[in-house]
């Protein structure tokens, strides 16, 4: 009879001993980690904080100390600085512009991408997986490359510095990371759901509007959160093809860079107006970015 003390715990009726994976998994769990990332989000909101609170201070106080110093004198804290800025036409007209520019490029993104998407999820034609190994190819190609050959192209059309220009652009460019995005949450749905649904006499437009997308409303609200952060923080794409006399936001700040120098207390609340709408966008959504970004990652 074998001695109980030599026996592996295992074969003793003990409980198994945790492997490596399992004892970093509960170390994760625990508080230490949890701390962590407490610091590190800290630490990365750190330029935002500086900037929000340089936004409230004048060029002197600026250019003398640092923003921490507001924490300890409360007076250097004024309404100045946005009253300065927001009394400025150009500027309140850029904030129209990037709106202008913004939201029809995400909207378009989000119905063409979504539609080609069903497409390649569900629609047998042709050459399906080959057109859409060419959607994935585009994404690796830069926009740097298609500047020149497009500033041509819409020269030739006469949107040249235009609006409609720079939402084509936008539009074309987004739609590779859209289709891409949408088709592999499209095709986790269950095939029994829409072969039931066309057994109800759905065709396949209903069955996109009344299924399809409602199913992918995470994934779509994800694509549209990306979209219109990007568009908005656009300057390269804005700074080629937008108008020169009414530029969005991004433009209009580097333009009062050019302006102004080192004149932070222009700068400073003009970046933070350009951030809160992002921020608030994301925020407002984070419950459904979150859901998107993670589709398809857990079976």
């Amino acid at each position: 009879m074998p001695d109980p003390a030599r026996v592996p715990s295992s074969e003793a009726g003990g409980p198994p001993r945790p492997s490596v994976v399992s004892r970093l998994a509960s170390f994760a769990a625990g508080g230490t980690v949890r701390v962590v990332l407490v610091v590190l989000a800290v630490v990365w909101l750190l330029p935002t904080a500086g900037l929000f609170a340089s936004s409230f201070r004048d060029s002197r106080d600026i250019a003398s100390t640092g923003w921490w110093e507001v924490l300890t004198d409360l007076d250097q804290l004024t309404w100045s600085n946005y009253d300065a800025l927001l009394s400025n036409d150009n500027f309140t007209g850029s904030i129209w512009t990037s709106v202008v520019i913004t939201v029809p490029s995400t909207f378009l993104v989000v119905v063409l991408g979504a539609l080609a998407a069903y497409a390649f999820a569900w629609l047998d034609f042709p050459g399906r997986d080959w057109w859409f190994l060419v959607v994935v190819a585009l994404l690796v190609v830069p926009v740097q490359v298609a500047l020149i050959p497009v500033a041509r192209l819409f020269n030739t059309l006469g949107i040249f510095e235009t609006n409609l220009g720079v939402i084509f652009f936008h539009t074309a460019f987004g739609l590779p990371f859209a289709v891409f995005l949408l088709r592999n949450f499209f095709a986790e749905i269950p095939r029994e759901l829409l072969e039931a649904a066309r057994l109800d006499g759905a065709g396949e437009v209903r069955l996109f509007t009344r299924v399809v997308l409602p199913l992918g409303g995470p994934a779509i609200a994800a694509l549209a959160i990306f979209q219109f952060m990007w568009v908005w923080n656009d300057m390269l794409v804005a700074l080629i093809f937008a108008d020169s006399g009414s530029p969005p936001m991004t433009v209009a700040l580097q333009q009062e860079m050019r302006q102004f120098g080192s004149n932070f207390d222009v700068l400073a609340p003009g970046a933070f107006l350009t951030m809160l709408i992002p921020l608030a966008i994301f925020f407002a959504f984070q419950r459904q970015f979150v859901s998107g970004v993670m589709a398809g990652a857990v079976k």
